[in-house]
């Protein structure tokens, strides 16, 4: 599940937070609202690939995308959108500032016009192969690596899914 692997890699590279939001599955927590049968359903699938960092990323879950935005607007972050637009710039030229999120998309749908809309910038990965584009976990993870490697500041990702 790309939420495990997102987990994962977050906790490995050490990134301040995680949030989830909209319809994205997240693991279980204390004072959980879901049904305990779907939350232990959902917690299952992603703990198979999180494998524990589940537990040890810093992570949260938000439904409403575009409060959470607003919110780390007012606190000085920079907002990423990991998607490929007619204006999108290749990461690795990005200017990457100390407060910065990264908001990742569907798997394959991307990220909503709306949402969008808000980013600061959108920055896309540029591919070398046939395909058009990596898989959402895997180009997180390939992004959040290059952005960490270009700051020494805070760094949280949002996994989209309104």
């Amino acid at each position: 599940m790309n939420v495990g692997s997102l987990l994962r890699s977050t906790e490995g590279l050490g990134i301040d937070h995680i949030y989830l939001t909209g319809y994205t599955p997240y693991p279980s927590f204390p004072g959980d609202k879901r049904l305990p049968h779907i939350a232990n359903k959902v917690n299952a699938k992603i703990a198979k690939t999180a494998l524990g960092a589940e537990i040890h990323a810093n992570w949260s879950y938000k439904q409403d995308i575009f409060e959470l935005v607003e919110e780390l607007k007012s606190n000085g972050y920079k907002i990423l959108a990991l998607e490929q637009t007619d204006s999108s710039t290749p990461l690795h030229k990005a200017e990457i500032s100390p407060k910065m999120a990264l908001i990742c998309g569907r798997e394959v749908d991307g990220i909503e016009t709306e949402v969008l809309s808000i980013a600061d910038e959108a920055v896309e990965i540029p591919m070398a192969g046939h395909k058009e584009s990596f898989n959402v976990a895997t180009a997180a993870a390939m992004a959040l690596y290059i952005i960490k490697l270009k700051s020494n500041g805070q760094i949280a990702t949002i996994d989209d899914k309104i």
